[in-house]
């Protein structure tokens, strides 16, 4: 799979590549990330990128013309891919579009700096506009690595031997994920649950589903809604509410 990012700091994304997962899938050739400098297609000799905005306002505005020019001369025009605009008045990036979009082989993210983007390049450039989170950054070079990282993951081989994707939280049952432990069985008197080390598969598997749904019943209840639930499912969930209430009761 293929990122190409377009910023005024690509020099922020390559620490981030050097290491970890990321790293190891473009050694393998499983992906790989060009970024380009969109002051490189700026054509004055101060190599502008913005300019003050019409009908007033604070900040300034990410021009037109260098990156419609620096998107359309690697990518084509139109150009050959989608190309994510990374915002924070766009469409709230989770999981399920991780998984829509980690089935292409080639994608574009623009990062915006400034106070925000030239209408235009919304408009007529960008096929979609995505933010991670209803908060402002400095910039979409943050959300760009956000975007990578959890399309990335989700592609064949890129998590290795030991890949574990469906149990994720937010993944196709769209349940928060269940608690987990690992060696030493106790620490500082704090003891791992008597059935997760018993052996019995069965018991834990059913153990962890009703372990995501507590978790998303008490953390993320709006996921509920959305969720794939199984009869059971329901059934426990209203028990469990149930056995809460008559608790404060």
């Amino acid at each position: 799979m293929r990122f190409d990012v377009f910023s005024l700091f690509p020099e922020v994304f390559q620490p981030y590549l050097e290491i970890s997962i990321l790293k190891r899938a473009i050694q393998k050739e499983l992906i790989e990330v060009h970024t380009h400098n969109i002051r490189d297609w700026a054509t004055d000799k101060h190599h502008t990128t913005d300019d003050t905005p019409y009908g007033g306002g604070g900040g300034m505005i990410m021009k037109p013309e260098p990156v419609f020019a620096a998107v359309e001369s690697v990518l084509g025009a139109p150009p050959s891919c989608p190309v994510i605009l990374l915002c924070p008045q766009g469409e709230l990036f989770d999981q399920s579009i991780a998984r829509e979009l980690a089935s292409f082989d080639h994608l574009a993210l623009i990062c915006g700096r400034y106070e925000s983007f030239d209408e235009r390049i919304r408009q007529h450039l960008a096929t979609r506009v995505l933010s991670i989170g209803d908060y402002v950054l400095t910039g979409g070079e943050l959300p760009a690595l956000v975007v990578m990282d959890a399309v990335a993951r989700l592609r064949p081989g890129v998590l290795g031997d030991n890949e574990a994707t469906d149990d994720d939280s937010f993944s196709e049952d769209g349940l928060l994920e269940y608690p987990q432990w690992t060696k030493p069985a106790e620490f500082r008197g704090w003891s791992v649950p008597e059935i997760m080390t018993n052996g019995n598969l069965g018991e834990q598997l059913k153990w962890k589903r009703k372990q995501s749904l507590i978790r998303t019943l008490n953390n993320r209840p709006d996921l509920l809604e959305k969720a794939n639930l199984t009869d059971n499912d329901r059934k426990f969930l209203e028990k469990y509410i149930e056995e809460q209430d008559s608790l404060t009761d």
